[in-house]
């Protein structure tokens, strides 16, 4: 009974450190999103600050239990925990809030470091830690099985929040509830950390006392850069993939849920035991899914959806049971553990930084996908390095994934006019000839999403197309304008196109928070420059831009700024409506772009909308008199429902029927689960 409840409390320190460190991402990314905007941003610089803690954990963890005796050890570890309750509740001050003349950069860093570094970091060590001291007692031998029950519980925890938790409590309860289950762990690691040092009488007083009959040769050095590179491939491909399925083949919401778990399932399994990795059946399958990933990048079967998801979803699968399953078949004596583990996180870190932070940077377009896979195949051959003809296979792997790799991107470059990339995403131009030269267009485009087009003949180039027809809600809002000078606000410029409303005596006020998109709408579309109206120009977030600004008197305001295939959810919430009306006239309105494929929506809007006293309308388009224009959602807000009767809006207009049970969208509180269509 004793061995029993030592193993469970071994365990349970486990499992809550995991659940607890994958659970505090989304829940501290979200409480400073509004704050900053350009969700992409935020979550990257998230994202790097996770991983440089972690790594920082996983060093303490190998440095402590290799330089100090365990009693030290339990004191040093003890008293951090005591210190990191001083961090609760887990709540980012308002005096972090940005005032817009700092490098947000540096500031989320700050943030984040003074608000949860010291917790976060101390669970990263516990795994490790916990696992080193595992490796001092009888049950040494299945101590690389807690590794997979850490997994486990990250993998429960990644997909507990958007189901169970998101849904059901405000960001503050979930703070609070965070801070609970945190002060629960730091007492089972106390207990486990106390029960090493001072109760646990098979625990040698200093490291290797009790294991100097341990014969294990320490690793070779070709064996600890294979535990760097190994999941340093595994992370890349993650992320690449991620990238990949989301941006050219189906920005659906959540689906960055499901490579993130099929990787995290890889780990827990080559970790159980070793009969779940067969080199006999991941080898050919490995092989056979870096062809056809390689291939699917130049070809339509990786974009099309109905293809393109079970190919790379399922290939990310199987090249991370590979990676992982050779990782876990070099996996060293117990003394090494700790060692071992700090490899695996700085590969993690290397690999996740590599695609995160310097592809945007180096690589015009979403390219780290093809080199990725070139690299697997290489990465192989030095695995393989014993067998004379799978090297050779591996090297050929190589050959063909580079080979399609050089065709992507010849195809992009022969295709296309330009290929920019930055921190917000890679966006293309393109044009599309036809039989008519009058239909010719020109296309701008952020993966899978079309952000506007325009018409190449001098005559039509000042057409509304895509999103933006007359018979569209923006554009019947544009014409219920007053009739004279009109003062309009776009939020997101994509090619421009609605500056060709523009007439002589308007002002357009365009928010754009990536300037990129400002470049290729002046150099290559002429909306802005052809449209009547004066164009004022603000770079940054739109939210944050408006909250310092002077209320502006819009006539009419477009909230069209797409990540994805969404607006970001800070835009919709009540406090961004807060400050929408602030800058309206009496009689403005305000037009929120709903379209979308996966999300309902409207209902969001017209819940905020009646939680503060607002008259909300749904104009719906099918534009079925136009090939050149797309089917439209977009609500309309105004503060007196007869603004939206008037002119264009008569009759076009209808109704949005409120869900019973969802609660309106604020920066504490939103449910995106509950909008899937």
């Amino acid at each position: 009974m004793e061995r029993a409840g030592i193993q469970l409390l071994f365990a349970g320190t486990i499992f809550s450190s995991a659940f607890l460190l994958f659970l505090v991402q989304p829940l501290i990314a979200k409480q400073i999103l509004p704050w900053f905007g350009g969700s992409a941003a935020v979550w990257s610089i998230c994202m790097v600050f996770f991983q440089a803690v972690l790594l920082a954990g996983y060093a303490y963890s190998d440095w402590v239990t290799r330089h100090l005796r365990v009693r030290m050890q339990a004191a040093l570890h003890v008293g951090l925990l005591l210190a990191s309750l001083a961090f609760l509740p887990l709540v980012v001050a308002a005096r972090w809030k940005p005032t817009g003349a700092e490098d947000p950069t540096w500031l989320i860093l700050g943030l984040l470091l003074a608000t949860i570094g010291l917790p976060y970091f101390l669970l990263s060590t516990t795994g490790p830690l916990v696992q080193s001291w595992v490796a001092r007692t009888p049950w040494s031998a299945r101590v690389y099985r807690y590794f997979s029950l850490s997994n486990l519980a990250s993998l429960l925890s990644l997909l507990s929040y958007p189901v169970l938790i998101e849904p059901r409590s405000s960001l503050l309860q979930q703070a609070q509830g965070w801070s609970w289950g945190y002060g629960l762990f730091a007492v089972l690691c106390a207990g486990t950390t106390l029960l090493v040092a001072y109760r646990w009488p098979g625990v040698p007083e200093r490291p290797g006392q009790a294991l100097a009959a341990d014969e294990a040769k320490p690793p070779r050095w070709p064996d600890v850069l294979l535990w760097l590179s190994l999941p340093a491939l595994a992370s890349w491909l993650l992320l690449a993939v991620t990238n990949h399925i989301s941006q050219n083949i189906a920005a659906v919401p959540f689906l960055w849920i499901l490579p993130l778990s099929l990787y995290l399932f890889t780990f827990v399994l080559c970790f159980e035991s070793d009969r779940w990795y067969r080199r006999g059946v991941f080898l050919p399958l490995a092989a056979g899914v870096l062809v056809l990933c390689a291939f699917g990048l130049q070809h339509h079967i990786g974009s099309d959806v109905r293809t393109g998801l079970p190919i790379y979803v399922g290939g990310l699968f199987v090249l991370c049971m590979f990676l992982h399953g050779e990782t876990a078949r070099l996996r060293p004596a117990p003394r090494y553990l700790t060692r071992f583990y700090l490899m695996l996180s700085l590969g993690g870190a290397v690999g996740g930084a590599l695609v995160g932070l310097v592809a945007p940077h180096v690589l015009p377009a979403y390219y780290e996908l093809g080199i990725g896979l070139a690299l697997t195949a290489l990465v192989a051959v030095a695995v393989l390095r014993h067998r004379t003809w799978l090297r050779v296979s591996g090297v050929a792997l190589a050959a063909c994934c580079a080979y399609f790799l050089v065709v992507q991107i010849r195809s992009d470059t022969d295709n296309s006019r330009h290929l920019m990339r930055n921190f917000y995403g890679a966006l293309i131009t393109f044009d599309i000839r036809r039989t008519d030269p009058a239909s010719y267009v020109r296309l701008l485009s952020h993966g899978s999403i079309k952000h506007g087009e325009q018409f190449l003949d001098p005559l039509r180039r000042r057409e509304p197309t895509t999103y933006y027809g007359a018979t569209s809600g923006i554009g019947r809002a544009m014409a219920a304008a007053p009739a004279g000078p009109r003062r309009v606000g776009l939020i997101g410029l994509g090619a421009g196109t609605l500056a060709s409303y523009g007439r002589a005596g308007d002002a357009y006020r365009i928010y754009e928070i990536n300037p990129q998109v400002f470049e290729l709408a002046d150099s290559e579309f002429t909306f802005l420059r052809d449209s009547a109206a004066h164009i004022e120009r603000v770079l940054g977030d739109a939210r944050l831009a408006l909250e310092r600004e002077p209320p502006q008197g819009f006539d009419l305001l477009a909230v069209d700024a797409f990540s994805g295939d969404a607006v970001p959810v800070h835009l919709l919430t009540a406090e961004a409506m807060d400050v929408y009306v602030r800058h309206m006239k009496p009689d403005g309105i305000v037009a929120f772009h709903v379209s979308n494929r996966y999300l309902e929506l409207a209902p969001v809007v017209a819940q905020i909308a009646q939680l503060k006293g607002l008259s909300a309308v749904l104009v719906s388009d099918d534009a079925k008199d136009s090939k050149w224009l797309n089917s439209t959602d977009w609500v309309l807000v105004a503060r007196e429902p007869g603004v939206l009767a008037r002119g264009a809006l008569r009759g076009a207009a209808s109704p949005i029927v409120l869900p019973a049970s969802n609660r309106p969208w604020t920066d504490d509180f939103n449910n995106l689960l509950g909008a899937l269509r």
